[in-house]
This record gives structure tokens, sequence and C-alpha cells, in this order.
């Protein structure tokens, strides 16, 4: 079973992923997340990596995931591409993964993608308020990916938001299940983990 996770940045897809890791079973669910598979810029300097548009779906690499995607339900490896942020590169090493009972596929653009979409089983859309994935953005790409204020501002305003209205928010008309406020929405999690654990007990 493979189960796409979709939203806006900062909408809590990261936690409603770690959530159903954490109860279903990291032995049995893969964790891939989109952000692997942005497109490999180390052929431009890095001035012109640093001002690219990684909120549109032309940045991610979306025929080496579903290649992927397909190998690992087919019972197969697959080597994941490992990306570096700071960067905006790929790194030239991979990791290796084997197929579980279920794939879990995060990303803000995985219902965007068709042919990621086309693959996924069940798809589930998390829908946080622009303000509140905002603050998280900034906190995030400050603390952990030694960002400035400015910077992250200024992408916002450039790129995220106007990427979030063309091609993320109409992307929720694809999901099964929409979980409003992320992972601080435990009736919706305890549906969704219900009914993977019945799957995964009847397979």
């Amino acid at each position: 079973m493979i189960i796409g996770v979709a939203g806006g940045t900062g909408s809590g897809k990261t936690t409603v992923a770690q959530a159903l890791v954490a109860r279903v079973g990291a032995d049995l669910v893969l964790e891939i997340t989109q952000d692997r598979y942005y497109a490999d810029l180390k052929h431009l300097p890095l001035t012109a990596r640093n001002h690219r548009n990684y909120d549109h779906p032309d940045s991610i690499e979306g025929s080496l995931l579903a290649y992927h995607l397909r190998s690992l339900k087919e019972g197969l490896p697959a080597e994941l591409p490992l990306y570096d942020f700071n960067r905006h590169e790929r790194r030239p090493e991979t990791e290796t993964v084997s197929a579980k009972p279920v794939i879990l596929v995060e990303g803000i653009l995985v219902f965007a993608l068709a042919e990621i979409r086309e693959i996924l089983d069940t798809k589930i859309f998390v829908d946080t308020d622009s303000d509140v994935r905002f603050i998280r953005r900034l906190t995030r790409d400050m603390r952990e990916r030694g960002r400035t204020l400015e910077s992250v501002v200024d992408q916002w305003l450039e790129t995220v938001r106007p990427m979030h209205l063309e091609f993320v928010e109409p992307s929720k008309r694809w999901a099964d299940v929409i979980i409003p406020e992320g992972g601080f929405n435990t009736v919706a999690l305890e549906f969704l983990i219900s009914r993977i654990k019945t799957q995964c007990d009847a397979g």
C-alpha cells in the first residue's frame, strides 16, 4: 500500500507521517520524502541555485520517484537519492532501502505530479492556515537550514506562496482524506491508523 501525504509547507505533513510510522510500526512502514528528489543543480553556480523556484513541480525529478515507487511496489530495493539543502545539489551517495508493506510518500507536490499521484493507493492532504504554515517554515529554515529572516520572507513572497496557490492548494481535490490542523487532529489520525493497520493485517 502506497500512501501519499501532501499539503502546504509547514502544514504538518511530517508530523502526520511520523505519527503514522510510530503507531503502525517502523518495521511495516517505509517513509520517503519528496525533498530527496529535487533536480540536481550542481551544474549551476551556487548564486543561481539560491534563486531557483523550488516550489514548482518542475523542480522535482518526478520520473525517478515514480520509478522507485514502482520498484518498491514490486518488492525490489531502491537506491534513493540524498539532497544537500545548503548547496542545493544532489549528493554523490545514495541510500538503499527495501520494500515494506506500507510506503509513505510525503511532500508538497506529490498530488500535483500526475505520474506520482497515479501510483498512490491513498491520498491524504494536510490542511493548515497560511499564517501558521509561514511561522513554521520560518522557524524551520532559520534553525535547521541556516537561512536568514530576510531570505525566508523573500522566498515565501516570491515563490512559496504563489506556487502554493497555483499547484499545492488545487491538488487538494485529489485527496481521499483531508486532515485539518495536521498532526494535532487526533480523530483523523486515529481513523487513518486504524485503516492502515487493518490493511496490513489483511495483507
